[in-house]
């Protein structure tokens, strides 16, 4: 036992190595779990590896991602995103921050169709960056804004985290979906009182939009276009998630009628083309491959540390904490946001989570709570340095004045947010669990 053990912890300590000096995080995973599964109990690993990984990508559940990654990736690639900020931002300009709360909003309903921080941060930062700078703004204000709003398609469903989650905790999506309605719209609800605030103390790092600049568009114009740009994306969101939580459809079904609603949507405005089906099926399969090539192998690294009895060394360093359940749980909120510097939501949601949760729910935790406490901690993983991706897609597409420095500078305060907000949906488990309840899940 004790050599299995120590093969344990090297291999822990091996994975995090090599992560360090810039592997891959999917060729880490198999080389660690085939090196240190072959030596602690030799062929015996491949001969139950190929029945785990076709019992893990033979899930029905998967199809949903294809789906729901086609439906956001049409959305963007259409443009459609451009006339949507472009209205929230008459609408709510003219208030001091009024900008920087449009961008929450608009990061609110890209997060709710498309999901994919990339695309919501980068249209951000090229639509809304150069004017806000040019408009007054604090450049780190202006940062932090449009890389928290993109990240907000990590928790507000249809979100590919609560899809994983719900296949790693063996939950239902339909529930986790609708408990994470209320985390997201809190966490979205912080930001926009924070930037409130903030342009309330200091009109002059928030101006607001100026009144002849609003007079340009009519209201008249104004209204027609929030029915033709707004509207639409809402109905598909409510149609979609409607009919989850609603228990009318599955999530592969409601994913499908998504991805057939954004094609009707892009027709309807008259920005449909082969061109554009074309870039939305090879973004669609470069995205959903790359999950699925780390999940395969993720079972390796599984396969591999539960046969080495690492999962005992996780149950034994828990029982050392002094404090009960509550001091497990943050511990592991601890591990996941340290994680976060370093690695994506993908990896840390299949290698510490299913580490941790065992010795969790084996303590009479909530798991659809827990849930929403690893997906709200997730978010930060997006904008933490030296590896937040979203500061990296903001970074390539901002102005030559915007410094690295400016943009770390900003996501600081909306960083201290997300503990807020974790710390609100710790102390208020309904935050999270109100939905499901009551709807009947």
């Amino acid at each position: 036992m004790f050599e299995t053990q120590t093969l344990a912890i090297l291999m822990l300590v091996a994975f995090f190595a090599l992560l360090m000096i810039g592997v891959p995080v999917a060729i880490t995973l198999a080389t660690v779990g085939f090196v240190f599964g072959w030596l602690g109990f030799g062929d015996s690993l491949f001969n139950l590896l190929p029945a785990r990984v076709f019992g893990v990508v033979a899930g029905y559940q998967w199809m949903s991602i294809p789906l729901f990654v086609f439906m956001g990736v049409m959305l963007e690639k259409s443009r459609l995103a451009d006339d949507l900020l472009d209205v929230m931002g008459h609408l709510a300009g003219g208030v001091r921050g009024g900008m920087g709360v449009g961008i929450i909003l608009f990061g609110v309903l890209m997060g709710a169709t498309t999901g994919i921080v990339g695309a919501t941060v980068i249209t951000l930062g090229l639509l809304t960056l150069p004017t806000l700078i040019r408009r007054g703004y604090d450049k780190g204000i202006a940062c932090g804004a449009i890389c928290a709003s993109g990240t907000l398609g990590q928790i507000i469903p249809p979100s590919l985290i609560l899809i994983l989650l719900s296949d790693i905790m063996q939950l239902s999506v339909g529930t986790l979906f609708a408990a994470a309605v209320g985390p997201g719209l809190l966490l979205a609800g912080v930001y926009i009182v924070y930037l409130l605030i903030r342009g309330w103390m200091s009109p002059h790092l928030m101006p607001a939009l100026p009144a002849e600049e609003r007079s340009q568009v009519s209201r008249r114009e104004l209204i027609i276009r929030f029915w033709k740009v707004v509207v639409p994306p809402i109905l598909l969101v409510v149609a979609v998630l409607g009919s989850i939580v609603g228990g009318v459809a599955a999530p592969t079904e409601a994913a499908s009628m998504g991805a057939v609603g954004s094609v009707l949507i892009t027709v309807f405005s008259r920005r449909f083309s082969l061109k554009i089906l074309k870039a939305v099926a090879m973004e669609t399969t470069k995205i959903t491959a790359m999950m699925m090539f780390i999940l395969i192998m993720a079972q390796v690294f599984a396969l591999a540390f539960r046969g080495l009895h690492g999962e005992d060394l996780i149950t034994r360093m828990f029982e050392w904490l002094p404090g009960g359940v509550n001091s497990d749980i943050w511990f592991m909120m601890m591990i996941i946001f340290v994680l976060g510097f370093f690695i994506e939501w993908i990896e840390i949601s299949y290698i510490a989570v299913p580490l941790f949760m065992p010795v969790l729910l084996s303590q009479g935790v909530d798991p659809i709570w827990l849930a929403m406490l690893i997906t709200v901690n997730l978010q930060s993983s997006f904008l933490t340095p030296p590896f937040g991706w979203a500061l990296f897609y903001l970074k390539g597409v901002a102005p030559p004045e915007v410094t690295i420095k400016d943009i770390y500078r900003g996501v600081v305060p909306f960083i201290a947010m997300q503990g807020v907000a974790l710390t609100l949906v710790f102390l208020y488990p309904q935050i999270a669990l109100w939905l499901p309840k009551a709807i009947g899940w």
